[in-house]
């Protein structure tokens, strides 16, 4: 039994559309035991998928076809996943927040939060004495 490519890679939730597994298999992103595929190629039992998407690549060996998407946990039993782990995810540096309904910074604070974040203008005017 066999089943084709981005129709697989749906059903197993690699994807979350068929259309997306198919435009990945035009664009070169799938390979099938190390060669690129079309999305019509045929997938069997054993075969070692590799997939480039949403920046990291999966790889899979097949160990059941399916041809209708499938509930999470039944699609996990169709595949051994051999993926290295992700790679974790950078720390978001927070941004100061203003308090709401504060309104617009005045003239000074904007002078000093210029200053802060090192942007252009942020010196200002030399005094007069």
């Amino acid at each position: 039994m066999s089943a084709r490519v981005d129709s697989w890679i749906w059903s197993v939730r690699l994807t979350k559309t068929r259309s997306v597994a198919s435009d990945a298999c035009r664009g070169g992103h799938v390979r099938v035991n190390g060669v690129r595929v079309k999305a019509a190629h045929a997938v069997r039992i054993g075969d070692e998928i590799r997939l480039r998407h949403d920046g990291r690549e999966r790889i899979v060996v097949v160990s059941r076809i399916i041809a209708k998407r499938v509930g999470a946990a039944v699609a996990a039993e169709c595949y051994v996943d051999k993926s290295p782990p992700p790679p974790p995810r950078e720390e978001v540096v927070t941004v100061a927040v203003r308090a709401r309904g504060a309104g617009r910074p005045t003239k000074r604070e904007r002078r000093s939060l210029d200053k802060l974040f090192g942007r252009p203008g942020g010196e200002g005017r030399e005094r007069r004495e």
